[in-house]
């Protein structure tokens, strides 16, 4: 039975408490701690009704005994009631993403933001008039100066600065604070700033990661070349929080002199284990001398809406898009950079940089004989990218069917895409199949009135975001995050100790925790079972999860022995006496099994999640499909 006092207090808590910061500049001291009390007590309240509200004094032992997926949402609406308040979700997820339904797949591996629906791109395609061979946009790469293309720009299509003005708008960042380029992935914007950053008069990197990233690691590689003095925070065990004691340390200067100390990597959130970090550690850095880069590739779709952006004014941004959720993971990102930290940088030739280039102009020029040769080279490539589209690799499934193949430790959205496609001999190809200037590009002005800004983008999925605006997406999502914790850590093998099937990393039952999860599973013996298989096998379920790696855990005295038996060092880490000492430390960690949820995800999509890692109690199907993976990897040696 639902306790009297839940339908109160999710009401209230979740009306009332903003997912905000939770210090806000107020000129009413009195009324700011009463309103911090009032949200303390509202977090505590929704994480007591939550853990004793489903499947109360219940333990799930075998995976036939799970109540349906009815019975199921039935309690879930009562436990939260204003979950119906989000139908709205649904219907755009009926009626503009309709290949989720039909394909009956569930996707729990997208992070970033999408810029179009599938409604968009099919109802095109019947009707497109360009030749189906040239898609309506790709991404063409230059090499280039990134503090002059920030200073004086460049020539810009009509399509780059209608998206550039949609993305400005929809992350709301001023263009008079910020300049912005257009980067091939977020590994490419991490890059870029690193070759820039001026690490002779400010040496130190200091990261903020609990997980293992492409990107970050690409980030501290290029730092370390250029001479930059690389640090990591760590995150204490077992909750994964931010060791606040050593990263103070770090961030805050002794000097009383504050000469710019580095630049300050800060993610807000943790895109693995769901973690929200506070935001006064950009305060502190930049207090200290800091410059702050911000990582809001792992932020929820509207969640800049409550970032603080004039408040914080991070000296760089990097936020990431794919192209749609569920069917084309391929996009790419966004490097902002403060136009006061424009002069810092230093001169740098470097690639990474891309233009968005038109359809009709390629036609053109594929059409034109006096195109040059780079064009024309360009085109030709750009020919062989559309032939290997089909064995690309795809976070979900739709575009290839050999994902299972080729998904690599850590899904990065756009990312994925490009990885598969290199894996295939290609250079990385950013592709918008046969977009038509009906669909995607509508005229606002006449054309003839020579107004750069007489094109406007139609990227339906932002537009679908803004509609459903930020109380909405957050609640939606807090709701089914934490049923799903919840009714993870309900699953126990049916023995006398009741040893949990699940092992959840970072936060658990929690009102401000992201959407996104890391865990593992283990057997009745306590083994835990391989995060690849658990992937693997979700895959032929039709549920596309990702693996990853946590590192930088620190372990108190108290846990020394836990230690031992928690960290494995990971696949292919660094050796011997010439291994980077942070280097060798961020090679021991914990691999794990990672969702996250969507803006689009639904109930089912958290349930058949809960069936498929049920199926894990039988100890039969365990040994069997262990067996199946470990005989399919032996490794063949020739002698």
């Amino acid at each position: 039975m639902q306790p009297p006092c839940l339908k109160e207090v999710s009401e209230v808590c979740l009306s009332s408490c903003c997912p905000a910061p939770l210090f806000k500049l107020s000129a009413h001291h009195d009324a700011m701690s009463k309103s911090r009390s009032t949200s303390a007590a509202c977090r505590r309240d929704f994480a007591a009704t939550t853990s004793s509200s489903i499947f109360p004094n219940t333990q799930f032992t075998n995976h036939e005994s799970l109540p349906s997926l009815q019975e199921s949402f039935s309690d879930f609406t009562k436990v939260y009631p204003r979950y119906q308040e989000t139908a709205q979700v649904d219907q755009i997820r009926a009626q503009e993403y309709y290949h989720l339904s039909q394909s009956n797949h569930t996707c729990l591996d997208y992070i970033g933001i999408g810029l179009f629906s599938s409604s968009q791109l099919h109802k095109q395609e019947s009707s497109s008039q360009l030749n189906s061979d040239f898609p309506f946009f790709s991404i063409s790469y230059k090499t280039g100066n990134l503090k002059t293309q920030l200073l004086h720009g460049g020539q810009e299509s009509e399509l780059e600065s209608a998206m550039r003005n949609r993305i400005m708008d929809f992350l709301n960042i001023s263009a008079n604070d910020y300049s912005m380029v257009f980067t091939a992935n977020r590994t490419s914007a991490f890059k870029l700033v690193a070759e820039s950053y001026p690490y002779k008069t400010s040496r130190k990197l200091l990261t903020v990661y609990d997980y293992e990233s492409e990107a970050v690691e690409g980030l501290i590689n290029s730092s370390e070349k250029r001479g930059a003095k690389v640090m990591s925070a760590e995150f204490s065990w077992p909750r994964l929080r931010i060791q606040s004691a050593k990263l103070r340390k770090v961030v805050v200067s002794k000097r009383k002199k504050k000469k710019k100390r580095g630049l300050f990597v800060f993610p807000v959130h943790s895109r693995i284990t769901g973690s929200r970090y506070p935001y006064v550690w950009m305060t502190m850095a930049q207090e200290n001398g800091w410059h702050v880069l911000v990582d809001a590739c792992a932020l929820g779709p509207k969640d800049m809406d409550s970032f603080g952006l004039s408040l914080f004014q991070p000296d760089f941004l990097i936020s990431s898009f794919y192209k749609i959720y569920g069917e084309n993971p391929s996009g790419f990102a966004c490097l902002f950079v403060k136009k006061s930290a424009i002069s810092y940088l230093e001169s740098s030739t470097s690639t990474g940089i891309v233009n968005l280039v038109p359809a009709k102009k390629l036609l053109q020029i594929a059409g034109d004989s006096s195109g040059t040769d780079t064009e024309l080279e360009q085109i030709s490539r750009l020919g062989l990218q559309l032939d290997a589209l089909g064995t690309a690799s795809s976070f979900s499934g739709l575009i290839s069917n050999h994902t299972t193949q080729t998904r690599r430790l850590e899904r990065e959205g756009y990312e994925s895409a490009e990885e598969g496609a290199n894996r295939t001999g290609l250079e990385t190809s950013e592709i918008w199949e046969s977009e038509t200037h009906a669909n995607l590009i509508k005229d606002k002005n006449s054309r003839s009135s020579g107004n750069g800004d007489s094109l406007e983008v139609v990227c339906r999925g932002l537009d679908q975001v803004d509609s459903l605006g930020l109380m909405m997406i957050t609640n939606r999502a807090r709701y089914l995050i934490n049923w799903l914790v919840s009714s993870l850590r309900k699953l126990k093998h049916p023995n006398t100790e009741g040893f949990p099937l699940v092992k959840i990393y970072g936060p658990k039952i929690k009102f401000d925790r992201g959407p996104a999860l890391a865990f593992n599973v283990f057997d009745w013996k306590g083994e835990k079972v391989e995060p690849v298989l658990v992937q693997k096998l979700a895959d032929r379920n039709n549920i596309s999860l990702s693996y990853g790696f946590l590192h930088h855990i620190w372990f108190s005295d108290k846990y020394a022995e836990e230690k031992g038996r928690i960290l494995e060092r990971r696949e292919g880490g660094v050796k011997g006496m010439d291994a980077n000492k942070l280097k060798a430390k961020s090679d021991l960690g914990i691999s794990v099994v990672t969702a996250a949820l969507g803006f689009l995800a639904s109930f089912e999509d958290t349930y058949r999640l809960w069936a498929f890692v049920a199926q894990f109690l039988d100890a039969d199907f365990v040994e069997k499909e262990r067996w199946r993976y470990t005989a399919l990897n032996q490794k063949t040696i020739e002698v």
